[in-house]
């Protein structure tokens, strides 16, 4: 294979650890989905109403913040999420693969498609409805199930899919980051939103300076989720500036060279301080997004994203209740833009960008993976449960979005899966292109 071709496929560690522990975490979500599901169609389904419906407060004096346990952890809990996407969203920006135009113009197209197809489809079988209000709940795709389907059930060597899947993925999120903060933002209370303005302007500040301990932006975070709380604006968007304010460039050359003098000098003079001066020496060579990120991902993808589907994914069941749900126009609008929306918007937008040579394909992908991604890319779980709280506060209108998620979402991975596998066998991603040989074939060649 050629070099160039090569470093196309090849995918830094960083990126590898990220979509491992996004592999890992789709395995604990969907146990605590399938826990959720069955706690809500059991006989102890009301203690799972009640629970997180009781409400938990933090008071400074006469200041405080009182949410349901359910709030804390869509507000709250949530916010980390979010800190993790806008970090990964500003490394791939910084030093990633969004630097490139040529490599992320095809995802980053299809990601639109992936964005506004979903959306159409999804108007027009619900449009004159109280329902159309929920449109932004079939704009995501779930990183984490999609990365850990393709590594259980996808195609061996797995590598180049994933890459152009992630590069998509990121781009969908940023425009479902968008469509919450702009779209299904109701009330403004103007002076908490400028004191949030004035925090964000501070974390430019810290970048901009090139502060690199962690300490300061996590202070400034913390006031900036409070700020955005009062504000109006969904708490959660919180989390998505403090990971796109971070830096996650990498130190300048000389003073990674200062640093490591600095450390080699402290560990020669030995000595407990000299060794926690090192330490803090060498955490000064990486990248304060990159050191944030590793804090971060473990407690998000293990902890808060599964504990977000305990709490969320508890709908019922029962033949009543799903024979009400395939009945309406929203269960049906939701299930089948996720799907169907998805694999042709996808689809369409990215042939569209390969036909104009706006970009290409990662190392060995071809089009038959592209369209498998696609349908696969229909797997909205995280950020569309998200969507349907905040777009309906009629418990039947939410309970009938989140059957459409849950449905289309299965869907999504068992066709994306068939494909997928079915597809790898035909179009293998590992074998290289046969090159001319360099050399003559030689008689002892050909004979061994």
């Amino acid at each position: 294979m050629r070099q160039r071709d090569l470093r196309a496929v090849t995918l830094a560690p960083t990126v590898r650890t990220f979509l491992a522990t996004e592999a890992g975490s789709a395995v604990v979500l969907l146990a605590a989905t399938a826990a959720a599901l069955v706690w809500a169609n059991s006989p102890a389904r009301d203690a799972y109403t009640a629970l997180w419906h009781t409400p938990a407060g933090l008071y400074v004096g006469d200041l405080g913040i009182e949410l349901d346990l359910q709030h804390w952890v869509n507000d709250l809990a949530m916010a980390l999420f979010f800190a993790v996407v806008g970090l990964e969203i500003n490394r791939e920006a910084t030093r990633g693969e969004l630097r490139d135009p040529r490599a992320v113009a095809v995802p980053a197209l299809g990601a639109l498609g992936g964005l506004l197809v979903p959306v159409a489809v999804f108007l027009v079988l619900n449009v004159g409805t109280e329902a159309a209000r929920g449109w932004g709940v079939v704009m995501s795709t779930d990183t984490a199930f999609l990365v850990g389907v393709l590594a259980l059930f996808g195609p061996r060597c797995p590598d180049r899919l994933r890459l152009f899947l992630l590069t998509l993925a990121i781009v969908d999120d940023i425009g479902a980051i968008l469509a919450m903060a702009v779209f299904y933002t109701d009330h403004v209370d103007l002076r908490a939103l400028t004191v949030a303005a004035a925090l964000v302007a501070a974390l430019a500040v810290l970048r901009v300076r090139g502060v690199w301990r962690l300490a300061p932006y996590v202070v400034v975070g913390l006031a900036l989720w409070v700020a955005v709380l009062a504000s109006g604006v969904h708490a959660t968007i919180a989390g998505v500036l403090v990971g796109l304010l971070v830096p996650t460039g990498l130190p300048h050359e000389r003073r990674r060279a200062e640093v490591a003098t600095r450390a080699r000098r402290f560990l020669s003079e030995g000595g407990v301080d000299h060794e926690h001066a090192a330490e803090v020496a060498g955490r000064a060579a990486v990248p304060t997004g990159d050191r944030l990120q590793r804090a971060l991902h473990p407690w998000s993808a293990y902890v808060v994203v599964p504990l977000f589907g305990l709490a969320n994914a508890g709908v019922r069941l029962d033949p009543a209740t799903l024979a009400d749900a395939f009945g309406s126009r929203l269960t049906v609008g939701v299930a089948v833009a996720l799907v169907v929306g998805n694999a042709v918007g996808i689809t369409g937008a990215a042939t569209l960008a390969l036909r104009l040579g706006l970009g290409d394909l990662p190392g060995r992908v071809r089009w038959g993976h592209l369209l498998g991604g696609a349908v696969l890319a229909g797997i909205g779980f995280t950020i569309s449960l998200f969507i349907a709280q905040l777009a309906f506060d009629d418990p039947v209108l939410l309970e009938r979005a989140k059957i459409g998620v849950l449905t289309g979402s299965l869907v999504a991975a068992v066709a994306g899966s068939v494909l997928l596998r079915w597809l790898g066998e035909r179009l293998p991603l590992c074998t290289p292109p046969r090159l001319p040989p360099t050399l003559p074939d030689l008689p002892w060649r050909s004979a061994g």
